[in-house]
């Protein structure tokens, strides 16, 4: 079993909320991703979530785009992530880790990803159809889930094929819309949430426009645990300049405390 597995197994047999949170990889660059993977798991964050810089990323809002732009421009590539991530497993051995991207990306880099004991924990592919998963694509390593993403659109036919063919946990898209938009139909969150339940055993984390305590603490109502990632992605980016990170541990500290009441 690997961490992700042994963290959710953990936090359910504890009857506890997750945090997941989303950072890009080398934004600001990563020396500084590095000092704010250990800071988030300071912070309490259950799961980190390395976003990889892609020219195209279709799926995010402007403030997470941003992010991809100032970390390409820092000439973040995929070898130097995984470097960003050996680097982190020589103190920290155990916190999950997920590389969230574009199948392009994990494509032209699959020898990267089917080595073994590489530190990654899951891959999320944000652009490949339901009816897919990594295998598909010649991404086959037993340490690494597969996780997808479910949206308020998806079809009850598609959630069926999209949990039969994914492991570790569901990201359930609170929102229609790019990351980092707001207004949450509370009732149909809940509603779509159970309904996945009822047909996996997986958990099911929520994300997409989380912003406050209290939003996270709702969401964390309806399912197994929170993703929170413009709100992070836009803290980083105002303190850069000066690399002082501590708002951004204040603000996780109480979207931790928020969820775990």
């Amino acid at each position: 079993m690997n961490n992700l597995g042994k963290v959710l197994n953990h936090k359910k047999l504890n009857n506890e909320k997750v945090l997941v949170a989303y950072l890009v990889a080398g934004d600001p660059d990563l020396e500084n991703s590095l000092d704010l993977m250990h800071l988030l798991v300071e912070a309490g964050v259950d799961i980190i979530e390395l976003g990889v810089p892609f020219t195209d990323p279709i799926a995010e809002g402007p403030v997470i785009q941003k992010a991809h732009d100032r970390a390409l421009k820092k000439n973040t590539d995929f070898k130097s992530i995984m470097n960003l991530v050996n680097k982190f497993r020589i103190s920290d051995p155990q916190t999950p880790i997920i590389l969230m991207g574009y199948i392009n990306t994990f494509v032209t880099n699959k020898k990267l990803i089917n080595m073994k004991d590489n530190g990654i924990d899951g891959v999320l592919v944000v652009d490949i159809p339901g009816e897919f998963n990594l295998a598909d694509y010649e991404i086959n390593n037993e340490n690494i889930d597969s996780i997808s993403l479910i949206s308020p659109t998806t079809s009850d036919d598609r959630i069926k094929t999209i949990v039969d063919q994914s492991s570790g946990f569901i990201y359930y898209v609170t929102l229609r819309g790019v990351t980092g938009s707001s207004h949450f139909d509370k009732s149909e969150i809940e509603f779509n949430i159970k309904k996945i339940k009822n047909l996996s055993n997986m958990p099911v984390m929520a994300g997409f426009g989380i912003k406050t305590t209290e939003d996270a603490a709702v969401l964390a109502s309806y399912s197994d645990g929170v993703v929170i990632g413009s709100s992070i992605v836009d803290l980083i980016d105002k303190n850069s300049d000066k690399k002082d990170f501590e708002s951004v541990k204040k603000y996780v500290t109480d979207i931790k405390e928020a969820i775990s009441q």
